[in-house]
C-alpha cells in the first residue's frame, strides 16, 4: 500500500483559520518543493496561547501573526527544529510578545542549502527542552516529544485535550520527510516514527500541508510512512546486489518519477540509509565519513 497522502488544503496566505476547537493556523507565503504551500504556524489556546513554529522572517507574515494574536498573551514560542522555514521568526515574535522561545537545542549545523531548508544559524532557544517538558495554559497542555531523525534536535508537541500531535517535519501529510546526514539519522528516524505511532494520536498537524485525521487513518499513515522507508532500503540493497556502488546512479533510477529538484534531497536520504546500513554491519564504504559521492558495497556475509 502506498502512503495515503493528504494534499488538499484550503487557506489564504496571512489569514488566521480556526482549524480545531483549540487550534488556529496562519500560513506563511513561502511555498516551494520542500515547504509545499508554505509554513503553517499554529496558535494553541485562546487568551493565553502558545505559538508553534513561527516560520520565516517575512515582514508580511510577521504582521499577519501580530494581527492574529492581537489582544492575547503569548506564553510560549515553541520550535520543532531550527530550519530556516521554521525558526527565524521565533525570537522576533517572542521579543514582541515578551516571552521566551523553547526548543530542544540548536542541532548539528551544516552549510548545505540544496535541501531547501538550510539551518537557521541565528536561532538558539531561550529554554532548552526535551521529553517530559510541558507548556500549559487555560484549557490546553502541550507535551514535548523528542523525535530525532529529520534533524538531531527535532521535537513534536502533543496536545492532550485533542489527542493531537504537532509533527513539524517529522511526519508530513503531503510528502515524505528528508533525512539528511549528519543532522538527520535514519535509524533514529525510524525509532521516532514508532514512538509517535504508539501514542495513538487522533490527529497529526504537520508544519507543511493539511492534517492527518482519524485514529485509524493516523495509524495506517504512520505505518505506511515507515513501510516506505523499508521499501527504499530494500531498493538500495537490490542496487548494491546488482553491483551498483554510486548513490547518484541509484537516485536516477529509484527516483525517476520524482521532480529532479528533489534529487539532491533524495541523494541525502539514500546516504542516510547507507549510514544506517553501515552501522548495522550490512554495508561498507572506504570513506570514514561517507558522502553522496562515496562508494558503497554489501558486506559479503550479509548479502
Amino acid at each position: 500500500m502506498a502512503i495515503p497522502f493528504v494534499r488538499d488544503i484550503e487557506f489564504e496566505y496571512g489569514r488566521v483559520d480556526q482549524v480545531s476547537p483549540l487550534i488556529r493556523r496562519v500560513i506563511a507565503n513561502n511555498p516551494g518543493p520542500f515547504t509545499y504551500m508554505g509554513t503553517g504556524v499554529f496558535i494553541v489556546g485562546k487568551g493565553e496561547v502558545a505559538v508553534i513554529d513561527p516560520g520565516p522572517m517575512l515582514e508580511e507574515h510577521f504582521e499577519a501573526l501580530k494581527a492574529a494574536l492581537a489582544g492575547e498573551n503569548i506564553t510560549h514560542v515553541l520550535v520543532t527544529h531550527g530550519h530556516s522555514d521554521h525558526s527565524p521568526l521565533a525570537q522576533p515574535l517572542a521579543d514582541w510578545a515578551g516571552c521566551k522561545t523553547y526548543a530542544r537545542d540548536v542541532g548539528i549545523h551544516t552549510a548545505k542549502d540544496e535541501l531547501g531548508s538550510p539551518d537557521d544559524l541565528k536561532f538558539t532557544p531561550d529554554v532548552k527542552i526535551g521529553d517530559g517538558f510541558v507548556a500549559s495554559g487555560p484549557g490546553w497542555k502541550l507535551e514535548a516529544i523528542e523525535t530525532p531523525g529529520h534533524t538531531a534536535n527535532h521535537l513534536c508537541f502533543a496536545l492532550a485535550e485533542e489527542n493531537a500531535c504537532f509533527t513539524g517535519d517529522h511526519i508530513m501529510g503531503w510528502s515524505t520527510t528528508v533525512v539528511s546526514p549528519p543532522d538527520g539519522h535514519m535509524g533514529a528516524y525510524m525509532r521516532s516514527l514508532e514512538k509517535i505511532r504508539l501514542r495513538g494520536f487522533e490527529t497529526l498537524w504537520p508544519t507543511h500541508g493539511e492534517a492527518v485525521r482519524g485514529k485509524d487513518f493516523v495509524e495506517t499513515f504512520i505505518t505506511e510512512y515507515a513501510n516506505h522507508r523499508k521499501a527504499r532500503e530494500a531498493a538500495i540493497l537490490a542496487e548494491l546486489r546488482s553491483g551498483e556502488t554510486s548513490i547518484p546512479a541509484m537516485v536516477e533510477r529509484m527516483y525517476a518519477a520524482v521532480d529532479k529538484r528533489l534529487h539532491p534531497a533524495a541523494a541525502m536520504s539514500v546516504l542516510g540509509h547507507m549510514i544506517d546500513l553501515i552501522e548495522r554491519g550490512v554495508v561498507v564504504s572506504p570513506d570514514a565519513a561517507p558522502t553522496p559521492r562515496s562508494r558503497f558495497e554489501l558486506v559479503a556475509t550479509k548479502a
